[in-house]
């Protein structure tokens, strides 16, 4: 896809979501990316509800999302971020961590929550991406991180 042919600032819904990503529940983490600048910066949205899966372990009495799965969601987030800058994208291409740095959980992400997943591009060339994100709610940062991600063809 040409990005000169996208609108910057645009927004995609969970079906373009599911277009784009391979990802399916309960993995899918992402209900919407908006302000998308393909190849720079956009901003996932993850509504977290009581009915999410992993809240049954994490914790029965006290859920808490996890922090993994919040890193997660803002490098589904940052995976359509290089999507939609790439030409010809489509969900044929998977992306990969290669490294979390400086993970910092602030909060906890309960119930309820609307995570506004705020990614932007440090690096990126080829197939080597790296990005900083930030998880704010009621616009208080609830968890930050710094992440590297290969792009790939499913056929590699």
């Amino acid at each position: 896809m040409d990005s000169d042919t996208i609108a910057t600032g645009h927004e995609v819904d969970i079906a373009g979501i599911m277009q784009r990503i391979p990802h399916r529940y309960p993995f899918l983490l992402i209900d919407r990316v908006r302000d998308i600048h393909p190849g720079e910066s956009a901003v996932g949205i993850k509504n977290v509800t009581a009915n999410e899966a992993f809240f049954q372990g994490h914790f029965p009495d006290h859920p808490i999302m996890p922090g993994v799965l919040i890193v997660e969601a803002m490098a589904q987030t940052a995976a359509i971020v290089v999507i939609e800058g790439l030409e010809n994208a489509s969900a044929e291409k998977l992306v990969y961590f290669m490294s979390i740095d400086s993970a910092r959980f602030r909060k906890p992400v309960l119930p309820g929550h609307t995570l506004h997943l705020h990614v932007s591009k440090e690096h990126g060339r080829g197939k080597v991406w790296r990005f900083k994100g930030e998880a704010k709610a009621d616009g208080v940062v609830m968890a930050e991180a710094t992440f590297t991600a290969m792009i790939v063809d499913k056929t590699d």
